[in-house]
């Protein structure tokens, strides 16, 4: 398992631009990947899932990464979150 954190930069929080980039890295890889933000977690493969966690600036996102892809998968999405400004 992998398993990474991230603070929220973004100003608006989740909205669904980032969002919408982050489900769409996720889809390329076979691993579970899971959202947290306080007490909600989120498929991150499903673009509702994701922004029902009305995550915003300051909070910390913890994703956990299960799969035979799960080191790509970790790097794909923290490199979407960077490039997003999430």
């Amino acid at each position: 398992m992998e398993k990474f954190s991230y603070t929220v930069k973004d100003e608006n929080g989740i909205h669904a631009r980032p969002a919408g980039l982050i489900v769409n890295e996720a889809k390329k890889y076979d691993s579970n990947i899971t959202v947290i933000c306080k007490d909600k977690s989120a498929d991150c493969k499903r673009l509702f899932s994701v922004m029902s966690l009305g995550a915003m600036r300051g909070d910390i996102l913890d994703i956990m990464i299960e799969g035979r892809d799960e080191k790509d998968a970790a790097k794909g999405i923290l490199d979407t979150m960077n490039k997003a400004g999430l």
